[in-house]
């Protein structure tokens, strides 16, 4: 098989990225997993799919309150609202996490505390349009290169855009930006008070917007996430220390610089997007530096129009489907809240479940699930099933020494893995279920410009390996069958009955799988959930025969009709006449949007004597994440096949070694032996050191930090002392 871009896609346009023409080569891996393995006297041994299901069946009835669920944004819309269904409305509890808790999480915080609901507010069209572009903390030219293009291809047809690169080390993003500003990491959020500092100080916000279309709050620890609100002249008193001159101090950024940057968004003649990604939201400080970057738009008028915009992209193929589903442990489909009672009762309506079937407590988020999957029972480890899909927490999780390792030693938990390759996950647990990937079922995803996008089953999946989405199916009926209520609705049926033509189908039994289309059944019951929080889709039919559509999606005069811009007259249906700009979901049910104040604070852990550097880690261009397929393409694994430490010359000098020396790199979680890199196109600056997190065998997330945003709980991979030593041999 082959792969070719879709020239007719309104988002890549036919282009592909390196992993995109590449990816092909993802599914005859020779060690593809064809067959569920159980861990038998201490190897993974072959099983039949009977088997496995009624080992999971087996392990849920036996302590469902000890069974949690670890999600993914590479699964699709409708695995995801099955294993939402699953546990909250099945099992009655909500311990359910997606590795969307390590990626955007403190960009969902932002978005509703800033405009009440999640979901960005513009979409990729705005690269198109905008004339200047920021990309804050993010190397949009290796991780983003079908976007970024785009505004590269601007420049080629002599269109001025220009690009400012906000970053803690040089990257191919710098070398194709008209500016680089590199700062001190983790102070990113004093940048940004710095900018809106001077937008407020010296009068040059938009005062006609600002009024008539924002609210002013004031966070800090005690009063977060709502904050307090303040009126216009506290909020400037609190910005009035981010002088320029103050913020050198802080980032390393010239005060000249950000001067500029505050004159820039002061020009209304220029359309701005922001850009950013893990950088900004892996942050002890992610949740306030996502609304700071809000507030500087919102201050400045930037908001609104084609160009002027702001998005957190999401690495993760369906991220933003996967969370608009109910996959974290305090939410329900369609942006419901398992806190708010009617949300609650709306939920159980739809799936016609007894009142009170669902848990009004919030489950662990992602790293407490965890740490309690890896703390004796005795102690507190309440969780001691675990099931994940389409991740890869064993390297994925921060600090996994201590989040994942233990459990592994622990014989009453039990880790249920379901996956296309032997990922360091699937080789650590007790049963392994082989999953179809990709083009191997059918699937829907939903992207960072709410962009809803399906398509069908193109290749048949190698062996035994099946769509995740049946074998959740398969475990529930598995429980009800063995008599477990949950599994039941109030009148007694299978919660995942699926009718056609007035009979069931036993979708469970995979013989009869495909008898019924199950992603469009689920899908158009996760579609009554889209209604209530001004997330609309449309019908499954329409996905079908479309490239996607943007919620939300609304049927006008017989056609049905997708967003551009949100909280814009004329784009958005939910916008009344006359408002121009409506922020209809606001947190305080005024209209207006939230311009938030927080304070810059310093990383949990700082540079010091014994450790004097800063780690930073992220992604590479030709590998995804932890490398569990990518590193199995040999197109993509051959430019890259290892770790390094990436080092500025002049600390690299410093220590004496060159380019291609072993050097150790150790904190206070552990020590690993990496190659040093020095390249002028991807350097850190002075004091800073950066170790991409794709090889499995150089797993640099035994050194990670597991801090957390306080809002978000997102963990902060991006900052923590190190140091760097010179190996004697």
């Amino acid at each position: 098989m082959a792969v070719q871009g879709d020239k007719l896609s309104e988002v890549n346009r036919g282009q592909l990225c390196e992993k995109g023409a590449e990816a092909a080569g993802a599914l005859y891996g020779s060690n593809r997993l064809t067959q569920p393995l159980l861990r038998k006297n201490g190897r993974l041994e072959p099983i039949s799919w009977e088997e496995a299901i009624a080992t999971v069946g087996s392990r849920i009835k036996a302590d469902s309150a000890g069974f949690a669920f670890y999600g993914s944004g590479q699964s699709t819309i409708p695995e995801g609202y099955a294993a939402s269904k699953f546990v909250k409305g099945g099992l009655g509890h909500n311990q359910i996490e997606s590795n969307g808790r390590l990626c955007t999480a403190s960009a969902v915080a932002a978005l509703k505390s800033v405009y009440g609901v999640d979901g960005h507010t513009g979409c990729y069209d705005d690269l198109d349009h905008c004339t200047t572009a920021i990309l804050w903390g993010v190397n949009a030219a290796e991780t983003y290169p079908v976007l970024f293009s785009r505004l590269l291809d601007r420049r080629t047809q002599g269109e001025n855009v220009t690009i400012i690169d906000i970053a803690t080390r040089r990257t191919p993003s710098s070398d194709l930006s008209d500016r680089t500003l590199l700062f001190n990491p983790s102070t990113d959020l004093a940048i940004a008070n710095g900018i809106a500092n001077i937008l407020v100080s010296e009068e040059k916000c938009d005062k006609a917007f600002v009024e008539e279309h924002c609210e002013f709050r004031i966070w800090d620890d005690n009063n977060a996430p709502d904050g307090k609100a303040v009126m216009f002249d506290e909020y400037k008193r609190s910005l009035a220390e981010y002088t320029p001159e103050y913020v050198e101090q802080i980032s390393g950024v010239a005060a000249s610089d950000i001067r500029t940057l505050a004159a820039t968004f002061a020009d209304k003649s220029q359309r701005i997007v922001s850009l950013w990604s893990a950088g900004a939201n892996q942050h002890t400080r992610g949740t306030a530096l996502n609304v700071t970057l809000y507030a500087i738009h919102l201050l400045s008028g930037h908001f609104g129009k084609l160009g002027d915009a702001l998005t957190s992209l999401s690495g993760q193929s369906s991220e933003c489907g996967t969370r608009e589903i109910g996959g974290a442990c305090d939410t329900l489909p369609g942006g419901l809240a398992v806190s708010k009672e009617s949300d609650r009762r709306t939920a159980e309506r739809t799936w016609n479940v007894p009142t009170n079937r669902i848990s009004d407590q919030s489950g662990p988020h992602a790293t407490e699930l965890w740490r309690q999957f890896s703390t004796p029972r005795q102690q507190g480890g309440n969780i001691n099933t675990v099931w994940v899909q389409a991740s890869n927490p064993a390297r994925s999780l921060p600090n996994v020494k201590e989040l994942f390792a233990p459990s592994r030693q622990m014989p009453d938990k039990f880790l249920i893995v379901s996956d296309v390759y032997p990922s360091a996950t699937a080789l650590a647990a007790d049963l392994v279920l082989p999953s179809a990937m990709w083009v191997e079922k059918n699937g829907m995803f939903g992207n960072a410009e709410r962009r809803t996008q399906q398509w069908f089953q193109q290749v048949a999946p190698p062996g035994q390996a099946r769509p995740e989405v049946w074998q959740i199916l398969a475990v529930a009926r598995q429980l009800f069958e063995s008599g477990h209520a949950g599994m039941k609705d109030k009148d007694g049926n299978f919660l995942f009955s699926m009718a056609k033509d007035g009979k069931v189908i036993p979708v469970w039994d995979y013989a009869q799988f495909y008898d019924i289309n199950v992603d469009m059944y689920l899908f158009e019951e996760y579609r009554k959930f889209s209604t209530h929080n001004h997330q609309d889709l449309a019908p499954y039919s329409e996905y079908a025969a479309t490239r996607g559509l943007r919620w939300p999606v609304v049927q006008r005069n017989g056609s049905w009709r997708e967003t551009r811009r949100r909280f814009v007259e004329g784009d958005d249906p939910y916008v009344a006449q006359g408002k121009g700009v409506q922020f209809y979901g606001s947190p305080t049910q005024s209209d207006r949007a939230q311009i938030c104040f927080h304070q810059y604070a310093t990383p949990s852990e700082m540079p010091d004597r014994d450790f004097p550097y800063t780690l930073t880690t992220g992604r590479v261009h030709n590998q995804w994440n932890t490398g569990a397929v990518t590193s199995r393409i040999p197109g993509l694994a051959a430019p890259m096949p290892t770790a390094y430490v990436e080092m500025n010359p002049q600390d690299a000098n410093g220590l004496g070694v060159v380019h291609g020396e072993v050097v150790t790199v150790e904190t206070r979680r552990g020590k690993l032996d990496l190659p040093v890199r020095l390249d002028r196109s991807r350097c850190p600056g002075v004091g800073s050191v950066f170790v991409p997190f794709n090889d499995e065998r150089l797993l640099i997330q035994q050194l990670t930090l597991d801090a957390l945003d306080p809002i978000s709980n997102q963990p902060d991979y991006k900052k923590c002392a190190a140091r760097v030593s010179k190996r004697h041999t």
